[in-house]
């Protein structure tokens, strides 16, 4: 068919680069090829045991149909229960809107903010979706840049260079994807006492990793009192529960803001699903599954330790998810006297067509150096990825 009929919105949108990946690996195991798959942010693990059940307890109990738009009030309250339990943040039910994953959360968020000029400043590395997703509302992304040799955090100074007077949101997240770079409290500090002079602006703090984090006790931007009202906190329960298939992200936010975001949800998708809104009252009310954060823990560290014996690569240390983001840039112009490594583009394409290992790059996040690698699989298959790679790269010179 006629493709220019479409409109001009879709046409600009882009497709996401780990979707894509991810889908190219599926099409080489299709043909017999084994690959190892790097590529996606999602757990390993099944969804626990006990969040199945009450699942099942409410298909059992009838909780089949429609919910309200910004969801059921014993989710909404047991969402505001744990704000304040784990990060000592007070809300009301009317603060919260339950959505169809933390992506959606997002969307509603820009489409209820964002006019055409209006800017958002968006700390690099960034999520795939938050270019799109601020693009495809109209509104004009601003990129802050951060290095590896700063864990990918972005300093107050750079913040507030890229203010301008259309500067309408912030959108971060920590801890980070693609990074696993968690903010402490003292850098959201610094961050904040920037925010506090620019009253029109608010942040959109994505805190989905929130309960994979190893090294330091996550913070969220909005513990902070003088700000507290300008901050939209994001999470779910895809990654610390094992739920990504559930789709059930929410927001925490003024009630204005909520309102507005309920009322374009209205009119999209409305409730998210309500059996799961009701196993996920559970899960919440439950807390955290150290388990599996323990596990990507160990899993961090081996990675890290391999990775860190490639000739010519940096690699810091992720304090959360479970991610990696290396920077192979020493490669780029590198040549085996048959191939010649272009950019980070190029090489992710070369690991998957050449040694077989699905990677997503570094361009897709912002950051041009480096290679995202998800280490939500087992020791063996990483193991046996920097294997590869480690003795494909020797042949490049």
């Amino acid at each position: 068919m006629n493709t220019n009929i479409f409109s001009q919105s879709v046409k600009n949108l882009a497709e996401s680069e780990t979707l894509k990946m991810a889908q190219l690996a599926r099409n080489l195991r299709e043909q017999g090829i084994e690959v190892i798959d790097l590529s996606l942010g999602e757990p390993d693990f099944d969804t626990p045991e006990d969040i199945k059940n009450m699942a099942k307890k409410a298909l059992d109990e009838g909780h089949t149909k429609y919910t309200p738009v910004n969801g059921i009030p014993l989710l909404r309250q047991a969402i505001v229960d744990k704000l304040k339990r784990d990060n000592g943040i007070e809300y009301n039910i009317n603060n919260i809107v339950v959505s169809n994953g933390a992506k959606q959360a997002i969307a509603n968020v820009c489409l209820t903010f964002l006019n055409p000029g209006d800017e958002v400043i968006i700390f690099a590395p960034y999520w795939v979706s938050y270019i799109s997703i601020v693009k495809f509302s109209n509104g004009t992304p601003i990129i802050v840049d951060s290095t590896i040799e700063n864990d990918f955090k972005v300093i107050p100074e750079e913040l507030e260079k890229a203010i301008t007077d259309k500067t309408k949101l912030v959108l971060f997240s920590s801890p980070g994807n693609p990074t696993g770079s968690v903010y402490t409290k003292s850098e959201l500090k610094g961050l904040v006492d920037v925010l506090i002079k620019y009253p029109d602006i608010y942040i959109i703090s994505d805190e989905i990793y929130e309960y994979i984090s190893f090294d330091y006790d996550h913070v969220s931007i909005a513990s902070f009192p003088e700000i507290k009202d300008r901050v939209i906190l994001i999470n779910g329960m895809s990654k610390g529960f094992s739920m990504t298939g559930w789709r059930l992200g929410y927001m925490a936010a003024d009630i204005e803001i909520a309102k507005a975001c309920t009322k374009i949800q209205g009119q999209s998708t409305s409730n998210a699903n309500s059996i799961a809104q009701y196993a996920s009252v559970y899960a919440l009310n439950h807390g955290k599954y150290p388990e599996m954060s323990n596990i990507f823990k160990e899993r961090r560290d081996i990675f890290v330790k391999l990775m860190k014996e490639i000739p010519n690569i940096k690699v810091n240390i992720p304090q959360a998810a479970f991610f990696l983001l290396p920077d192979f840039s020493y490669y780029f112009g590198k040549t085996n006297g048959k191939i010649t490594i272009k950019d980070d583009v190029h090489l992710s394409e070369l690991f998957l067509s050449e040694i077989h290992i699905a990677t997503v790059s570094g361009s897709a996040f912002g950051s041009k150096e480096c290679v995202r690698f998800s280490y939500a699989t087992s020791i063996e298959q990483l193991t046996q990825a920097v294997v590869k790679i480690k003795n494909w790269l020797m042949e490049f010179h």
